[in-house]
């Protein structure tokens, strides 16, 4: 909706010294800043004598500037200190401290609007920092507003905004396009876009703003979903695929080579990739699961059906690191069959990427597994059956779309062992069909989990030390790789120098970290999978994929840096074999939010589980690390799960209805879907 209104602010606001502080807020346009909207409301709307006021609740208050006066403390700070009456028997003090500034907004006499939170003082009541609101002579303001609360920067006030956003609304929103058709805005009760930006930004009451805000927040998971809606359409019923049939000598011979039975969880998530490949149409599948519940044997059965059917079939990872752990892991299964293997990375030399371009477009290869150098150019399959691309959410939106450059409509099968948020797989994943294994292959020991003070770091170390005495193996993980000015937080590269040199001198002890170049990272993986090294000092490079499974002491520096998901991540790389691991926290958070965090990480193993409470906690964009694009650009609370649903059927609904949205009511939804996420999605025009 914002990008309706390309203006510049320099029309609304000239030269005006203000387009910088704006500008650092992210607002360039009229678009950017009538949907610039406030974090939070204040309910100002408890107007009170000032002898009726009471301790704690937010009040406001009405009256006449009496005294102002600057107090100098004994730290050499100072009060500004401006005293309202409103002809009663009490008086209001507003305080603000170090602030020489406010001196110049006040004089005596001035009629002023206090709001906040009283506190009585010896003989008067006070309140520190109240929001003040000038009122112009002879106006009683018998009924102050519900105001919102604004992302600001230092030098932009919320009286410089407001106005700003006022002109706005009345220059510019009447031309903005209604997207939502009538039989929607009816059906929900929305109101129209103008009514419900005015609604937002100077509401009447706190539902109004509610419902002005939750209008908008539908429009854009509407816009999302049909987005996904047609993507999926267009995947499924417009495009055919090699059909992969899988037969009973097929199946056996696959899960010969399997070293374990397989689980449920497994076998179900099996039956739905068959019946998607043997379907003639692309998969489109997400196979989610939990630390450690086996999501490559999967992948892996599944790569083997394309070969048995005589076509090729593609992994591709997002780090080298977790390529080489795959292509391990294959061969493992593969050691004795006469499938041809090629692991393509960025490592090869030159020469060597030739002849394994060649070798793949000559149909020489049957499985690859690469990075992202399997989507550059030059790449070509000779039959490409099928695409497994793992950890998706590490690659971006657009790039699982390039994925399909690289054959005919192969069938594509998505892997993440990121339990992800329900909110957050319906909007990034929405078009993909929903596989689960939760469930752990028999033998799995528990880790457990301790938080510990920095006064435990001895203990901590001699915990360590006896395990790799015992042969056991260890991660050290550190938030940064290398140490960063203004921040108390030891690196990895300095944490490997301590260590060595310190309480781990005589035992073997490696560092990887993601800026490494590749050889070094392949080289410093392979020898701590042989044991050649005792205790490696890494960064979150290990948080997936890594499987050593003698590897069962992990400890986490400064784990209140670290998201839930990605602790729990990096707590699954210490479960992996037979023994049972620990996973030892050093932490230090600065509020509740962090210390609910790690509790939650102490009571649950459950990585679903985990996943929902951190959404809950640090909202969804968190699970992903970086921003992405397209459809991972919408951010859901968790407040707007319901409309998520909601918008989900109607979107779905209506492609269904109206497959191409060539309706004229649908008109103003079509622009905008592909305005939207057209590009991004690569969706076929629909306008």
């Amino acid at each position: 909706m914002r990008d309706s209104l390309p203006v510049g602010l320099e029309q609304l606001l000239g030269a005006a010294p203000r387009l910088g502080p704006l500008a650092r807020l992210g607002l360039r346009t009229v678009g950017d800043l009538l949907f610039h909207f406030p974090r939070s409301y204040e309910d100002l709307t408890d107007l009170r004598p000032i002898a009726a006021l009471t301790s704690g609740a937010l009040q406001t208050v009405q009256g006449e500037v009496v005294e102002m006066d600057t107090r100098y403390l004994n730290d050499g700070g100072f009060v500004v200190s401006v005293v309202l009456n409103d002809g009663g028997p009490r008086s209001l003090e507003g305080a603000w401290f170090n602030q020489a500034h406010v001196t110049r907004r006040f004089r005596y006499g001035q009629r002023l609007s206090f709001s906040g939170k009283a506190r009585w003082q010896r003989d008067h009541w006070q309140m520190v920092g109240p929001r003040v609101q000038i009122l112009d002579p002879g106006v009683d303001v018998s009924t102050p507003g519900i105001v919102p609360v604004y992302p600001l920067t230092e030098d932009l006030r919320p009286d410089h905004l407001r106005p700003l956003i006022g002109r706005a609304i009345d220059l510019h929103a009447p031309s903005l396009p209604e997207v939502l058709p009538e039989e929607l805005r009816q059906r929900h009760g929305w109101p129209g876009v103008l009514e419900a930006l005015r609604a937002v930004h100077f509401p009447s009451s706190l539902e109004a703003a509610e419902r002005g805000r939750r209008r908008f927040v539908y429009e854009e998971l509407l816009l999302c979903q049909l987005a996904l809606a047609l993507r999926r359409r267009e995947t499924r019923d417009r495009r055919s695929a090699p059909v992969l049939a899988v037969t009973e000598q097929i199946d056996a011979r696959i899960r010969r080579l399997f070293p374990f039975p397989l689980t449920g969880d497994q076998d179900r998530a099996i039956a739905d990739v068959c019946r998607d490949l043997a379907s003639g149409r692309p998969m489109q599948r997400l196979v989610q699961a939990d630390v450690g519940a086996g999501k490559t044997a999967v992948a892996a059965y599944a790569l083997l059906v394309a070969v048995a059917c005589k076509h090729q079939a593609a992994l591709m990872a997002p780090t080298e690191v977790l390529a080489r752990q795959h292509a391990a892991t294959l061969e493992g299964y593969l050691a004795n069959s006469r499938v041809r293997r090629l692991l393509l990375t960025g490592a090869l030399t030159p020469r060597e990427r030739r002849a394994a371009l060649d070798a793949l477009k000559a149909g020489e290869i049957d499985l690859v597994v690469g990075t992202q150098s399997l989507v550059q150019e030059g790449v070509e399959f000779a039959r490409l059956g099928l695409v497994v691309i793992d950890e998706q959410h590490k690659f971006g939106v657009q790039q699982r779309a390039r994925v399909r450059r690289l054959g005919a409509d192969p069938h594509y099968l998505v892997m993440t062992a990121t339990p992800i948020p329900r909110t957050v797989a319906l909007t990034v994943f929405g078009d993909l069909d929903v596989s689960l294994i939760r469930e752990l292959p028999p033998g799995r020991q528990p880790v457990a989990t301790r938080w510990l003070s920095e006064a435990e770091r001895d203990r901590a170390h001699a915990l360590l030390r006896e395990g790799l005495e015992q042969k056991k193996q260890a991660y050290v993980v550190c938030p940064l790789i290398e140490e960063a000015e203004g921040l108390d937080v030891k690196s990895a590269t300095r944490t490997y120098e301590e260590l060595r040199s310190g309480p781990f001198r005589g035992f073997r002890v490696g560092l990887l970290h993601g800026r490494q170049d590749d050889a070094t990272k392949a080289d410093a993986m392979a020898r701590f999978r042989a044991h050649e090294i005792d205790l490696l000092v890494c960064t979150s490079v290990v948080e997936v994929g890594i499987d050593v499974p003698n590897a069962t002491l992990l400890l986490i520096e400064r784990a209140e840096r670290f998201g839930l998901s990605q602790l729990h991540q990096l707590r699954g790389r210490v479960s992996r074999g037979a023994a049972p691991g620990l996973c030892l926290l050093f932490a230090q958070p600065a509020g509740d939010e962090g210390r609910e965090r790690l509790r939650a990480l102490l009571r649950s193993t459950d990585g679903f589980a985990l996943a929902e409470e951190d959404a809950r906690l640090r909202g969804v964009g968190e699970l992903f690390g970086s921003r992405q694009h397209g459809a991972g650009e919408l951010l859901v609370g968790a407040r707007d799960a319901g409309l998520l649903d909601v918008a989900r059927r109607d979107a779905f609904a209506l492609v269904d209805g109206d497959p191409e949205l060539r309706r004229e009511e649908h008109a103003g939804l079509r622009e905008a879907v592909w305005r939207r996420y057209g590009e991004t999605l690569e969706l076929s025009e629909v306008g």
